[in-house]
């Protein structure tokens, strides 16, 4: 079964943040916009982003927190369009929110309220969304583009001006996250930089493993550092390594082979603390006082591993001050990272060399813009990449607005 061919000025690949942020921008003024996804539902990774809260942006977002092969790429975008643009625009729809942690922003409710948000601006200006839609062809046209989609049996053919690839990275395939955006890329001569999972829980060889396993479910503050890079929160140790926000940070820094230095506690004196305890406590086991400062379990698997035993009296300064250093300098070395499946990001895509950064357009290419995940901008954890799907969108938006 087949359609009369259809125009639009505006054809959006991807119903997530950056495309619908684009949406809503693109129509201003009567413009036709078309949204399409293959997903049965729009903004899925926002539905499930921060537990079903969704952490929409971050009150220190600022360019530092970005990772690109051209730092300042996305300086643009994100200083045209910042976090309290958006957060204007949520209390706009009367969304309560709250800062959780480090700048972090979730909705008091479900998540769901953003796209809500995002579809009435759609709706504003008349962009239309298609979803369980699927691309069976492109190509190039002397005006622009021309799409054969697959819409529930149908197949027919969609002609525009601008084309927006918005359909983000291959983080959570089971999702249906796929590499669409780079082969569109790559089809039109655009560059890639290499891609691998980021913000993504790392693992580790059988040397330590079968003891991570017996500590599986135990958090610490920690400070973990990966070259000259360091973040300062929560790790999580699991079956298969280690998780928690602390981790998902540096693994966006980590490489194959690379060690990562754990500082446990970094806020905490241990040195001194175990001083004072041996002053007090003499006659209590380093490994029960060592369990006053962690959790049991990993009390008991430093003590083993850092060779602390017997009384802490017995133990000098100097023995305190290397058990101590051994705790604020714990070398690992990963083997890997836990994959797509659970990775939050992509780190790396479109080459943003072949990008302005000012509209996001495809600088050889007039009408094709590239926008969200599938660009090589990654934030860090915490409510960044939802700030960079908004800006980035609202700026490719705003662009094909003005034109």
């Amino acid at each position: 079964m087949a359609r009369n061919s259809q125009n639009f000025d505006t054809v959006i690949l991807g119903a997530g943040a950056a495309g619908m942020m684009c949406a809503a921008q693109a129509g201003v003024g009567g413009a036709r916009v078309l949204v399409i996804d293959h997903a049965r539902a729009p903004g899925e990774k926002i539905r499930i982003s921060g537990g079903g809260r969704c952490n929409f942006t971050n009150l220190h977002a600022k360019p530092q927190c970005f990772i690109s092969s051209n730092r300042h790429f996305a300086k643009s975008a994100l200083s045209r369009y910042t976090q309290h643009d958006f957060i204007a625009l949520v209390e706009r729809y009367g969304i309560a929110y709250h800062e959780k942690t480090l700048g972090q922003l979730f909705c008091d409710g479900s998540a769901k309220s953003i796209i809500e948000m995002l579809l009435e601006e759609m709706q504003k200006v008349s962009a239309e969304l298609r979803l369980e839609t699927h691309i069976r062809a492109l190509s190039g046209t002397e005006g622009g583009f021309t799409l054969q989609l697959e819409e529930q049996g149908s197949i027919y053919n969609v002609t525009c001006r601008n084309l927006v690839v918005a359909c983000g990275g291959k983080s959570i395939p089971k999702m249906g996250a796929s590499g669409l955006g780079y082969q569109i890329a790559e089809q039109f001569g655009l560059a890639l930089t290499e891609t691998r999972p980021a913000l993504v829980p790392l693992t580790f060889g059988e040397d330590v493993l079968a003891d991570f396993q017996s500590l599986a479910g135990v958090a610490i503050d920690a400070r973990i550092s990966c070259g000259k890079i360091t973040f300062e929160e929560a790790m999580l140790f699991t079956h298969r390594g280690l998780s928690g926000p602390a981790i998902l940070q540096i693994s966006s820094y980590w490489r194959e082979k690379t060690p990562i230095t754990v500082s446990l506690l970094p806020s905490v004196d241990v040195y001194q603390v175990l001083r004072e305890r041996r002053q007090q406590d003499g006659r209590k086991n380093i490994a029960t006082i060592m369990a006053e400062l962690f959790p049991k379990r990993l009390a008991a698997y430093l003590a083993d591993i850092f060779e602390a035993d017997g009384n802490i009296g017995d133990m000098s300064d100097k023995r305190l001050m290397a058990l101590a250093d051994a705790i604020k300098n714990w070398t690992l070395n990963p083997i890997g990272s836990e994959g797509y499946r659970t990775a939050e990001v992509t780190l790396g895509g479109v080459d943003t060399a072949g990008l302005n950064s000012r509209t996001m357009q495809a600088a050889a290419v007039p009408g094709l813009y590239f926008i969200g995940e599938v660009v090589d901008v990654t934030g860090w954890l915490g409510g960044y990449n939802f700030q960079w799907a908004w800006s980035s969108g609202w700026a490719a938006g705003q662009a094909i607005a003005e034109s």
